[in-house]
């Protein structure tokens, strides 16, 4: 069935454009079913199927081969000369020049661009077209996410895998470093090799495949540095202690100089630094076997001078690390020892204790060996240790650490200060892990963490200095292989006011560390002066009671003699009274000058000697507010004057027993008697008064009261 449908339309519409509009739906044609086929309709029943159209596929490993460049070169040679002209020749060249400019074609080609030359020369005059228009806007903060990734791989050429010990950027070009390799493990088996390789190797960074310059020591090399003054001159450490000077401008491969075994080192020599000179051919080394050696290399037949690393008490301390700043000062040093102490050496301070400073041997010490230590860049009082599980912050101002870092899961190797960020510095692990804190960011948390390999890391150098550089990392391994890592911008390159910023940070924990310390000299003060009082109070409290019991009984024994001397002469009295008067006792109406003057002689000598004790009683408690230096020899003498005054005491009261039985009759040498037991009570009161006067002297070193 055929559908048609007819439009129409003027004329004048032909060839216009369409103009289509909405309209309501209508039925054009309706057809309906035809019958005899609706009777052969069926239903088709649904049914689900599934297809699977992904090809099989297997596991499959290929070993691909390494893949070995090399940097190939071409000579260019001047061309474009005639056949008969040789370049090389400036005669021929001068001539075929002459000739040429006498040419009208030249003189014309001058001509016709002259005035274009000029007039660009004159415009390059006029314009700066190396202007920087935002050169005084300052730098912005990058709001970059710290990154890093990898660039090449440096790969020791000897079948033996050996550790990467130290690694040393050259301090000039930035495409170059030096790396030493050795074994630094005790009774390692690569040991039994038959030939335990010791070359180190001078890389190129453009060329990973192979070294620039190899260096063959007799000894592997454990540390070596660059000349800065002479950067084709290097120092190096061996691992059987010996010291080795190389310039590459000479001898090449061989060491130069070498030291003499008899008169070098005995361990391994773990770091070595370039010292201040004025002709700069000065070193300084450090190793385990506790001595710190300075060198000439011109002349390293034997040390010029030495130091063995000691306490005050003359323990010595193996040095495994070492780090010296010219900026710091010429004369010090810092070294990092196997027991985890940290030495300060300042050689202009050498009358006390050989210049050596211990830092703090307690909580604040490394559990293990100091793997690394170097001066902050930025701020040279403040110093990084790496060792055991953590990373310290000290100040040389203090004796314990200022700030630590979180103890990390695996043993830290190396680490060191990024050159151009004052609050960045890197730390290698174990496991493999390059850590990067960045204290400008945040204290708490590691800001960066980079899994190089499953191999231990074993060193860690970032080239550049404070002016420029900071984004190349080289890290080495256990088995031999340096990755070169390239750090983002973030850090790498210095955010605004952070020299500042992190300068207040150091300076706020250096405070609070001094106020702890200071709080922590106060309480040890006072608990030493409360264990001091109660040892006195422990001590003074039973001399004080064997003081007292021995006064109670001197005073006891002398009223006891004084009723005594009553009760006689009472009895005494009445006897004779009642001899005079037929047996009856006398009637006393107190007229009796005998027995006034008795009466009144004893009631001098109690009136005397009461005094006497009551001054005792006073000089006692004197004794007990002082401080007891002299405690033997005080107890000492006030025993023998109280037992002087007991003698004393006795002789005054036989010398009146006397007097009373001769009748009333005052003896001359009852008198004299008696006369010289109360010059005995003087003399025993001032030797009792020097014993106060002891006592009370305070320690200002005088010299002792004699008796």
């Amino acid at each position: 069935m055929e559908l048609a449908y007819l439009y129409t339309k003027q004329r004048e519409s032909f060839g216009r454009y369409c103009d289509f509009r909405n309209v309501d739906a209508k039925v054009l044609e309706s057809i309906p079913c035809t019958d005899a086929l609706e009777n052969d309709y069926v239903r088709r029943r649904p049914m689900v199927t599934r297809l699977d159209t992904t090809p099989h596929m297997s596991e499959h490993e290929v070993n691909t081969e390494r893949l070995v460049t090399k940097h190939s070169s071409m000579r260019h040679v001047e061309g474009g000369w005639p056949k008969d002209v040789d370049p090389a020749e400036q005669s021929d060249v001068q001539r075929f020049r002459k000739k040429a400019e006498k040419d009208d074609d030249y003189k014309q080609a001058v001509k016709c661009l002259g005035p274009v030359v000029d007039r660009a020369l004159k415009q390059n005059n006029t314009i700066n077209i190396y202007q920087d228009y935002f050169a005084h806007m300052g730098e912005a903060a990058t709001t970059e996410q710290p990154s890093a990734k990898g660039l090449a791989v440096f790969r020791d050429p000897e079948p033996v895998k050996r550790t990467v010990s130290q690694i040393d950027w050259h301090p000039e070009s930035p495409q170059k470093m030096a790396a030493c390799y050795c074994i630094l493990n005790f009774q390692d088996p690569k040991f039994s090799s038959a030939r335990l390789p010791a070359n180190s190797y001078i890389w190129d960074v453009l060329n990973p495949n192979t070294p620039e310059t190899t260096l063959k020591p007799a000894s592997p090399l454990v540390c070596m540095r660059y000349n800065p003054k002479s950067v084709d001159q290097l120092v190096a450490g061996s691992y059987n202690g010996l010291i080795s000077f190389f310039d590459l401008r000479k001898s090449g491969a061989a060491p130069a100089e070498t030291s003499i075994i008899e008169h070098s080192h005995h361990d391994p020599v773990y770091d070595v630094f370039w010292i201040s000179s004025k002709t700069g051919n000065q070193c300084c080394s450090v190793s385990t076997d506790g001595w710190m050696l300075w060198w000439d290399i011109r002349h390293l037949a034997q040390p010029t001078h030495k130091l063995l690393l000691t306490d005050k008490d003359g323990l010595a301390f193996g040095g495994s690390s070492m780090e010296y700043n010219t900026e710091a000062g010429p004369t010090k040093y810092l070294v990092g020892t196997e027991q985890g102490a940290v030495l300060s050496v300042n050689l202009r301070n050498a009358k006390q204790n050989n210049g050596i400073t211990l830092y703090d041997t307690g909580a604040g010490k490394h559990h293990g060996p100091v793997c690394a230590i170097q001066r902050n860049p930025t701020h040279n009082k403040f110093f990084l240790t790496i060792g055991d599980w953590t990373a310290r912050l000290w100040c040389e101002d203090l004796k314990t650490p200022i700030m630590s870092t979180i103890y990390h899961d695996s043993y830290v190797t190396a680490g060191c200060w990024s050159p151009t960020r004052a609050g960045v510095f890197f730390v290698t692990r174990m496991d493999g892990v390059v850590d990067i804190w960045d204290f400008f960011y945040r204290q708490n948390e590691v800001a960066y963490s980079h899994k190089v390999g499953d191999v231990a890391l074993s060193s860690v150098s970032v080239q550049g200095n404070a002016g420029s550089g900071g984004k190349l990392v080289a890290v080495g391994d256990c088995n031999g292989m340096i990755s070169l890592m390239e750090l983002s911008d973030g850090l790498a390159v210095s955010q605004p006011n952070e020299k500042a910023a992190i300068n207040g940070m150091f300076e706020r924990e250096t405070k609070r560390e001094k106020n702890l310390e200071a709080k922590e000299k106060e309480l040890r003060r006072k608990k030493a002066t409360m264990e001091e009082g109660a040892a006195d109070e422990r001590g003074g409290s039973l001399k004080d009671d064997k003081m007292e019991e021995l006064l109670r009984t001197v005073d006891a024994n002398f009223l006891g003699m004084i009723k005594e001397a009553e009760d006689s002469e009472n009895k005494n009295m009445e006897h004779k009274g009642g001899n005079a008067l037929g047996g009856k006792a006398p009637r006393y109406d107190g007229k009796d000058e005998g027995a006034q003057d008795e009466s009144q002689d004893m009631a001098e000598g109690r009136e005397q000697l009461t005094p006497y004790v009551t001054k005792c009683y006073g000089h006692l408690e004197t004794l007990r507010k002082r401080k007891r230096q002299q405690e033997e020899q005080v107890e000492t003498l006030v025993e023998e004057t109280f037992g002087q005054i007991e003698s004393i005491m006795h002789e005054i009261m036989r010398g009146l027993q006397e007097r009373h039985a001769s009748s009333h009759v005052r003896f001359e040498a009852s008198d004299n008697k008696l006369t010289s037991s109360l010059r005995a009570h003087n003399r025993m009161e001032k030797k009792l008064k020097m014993i106060a006067a002891i006592l009370l002297r305070e320690d200002d070193g005088e010299q002792e009261v004699e008796d």
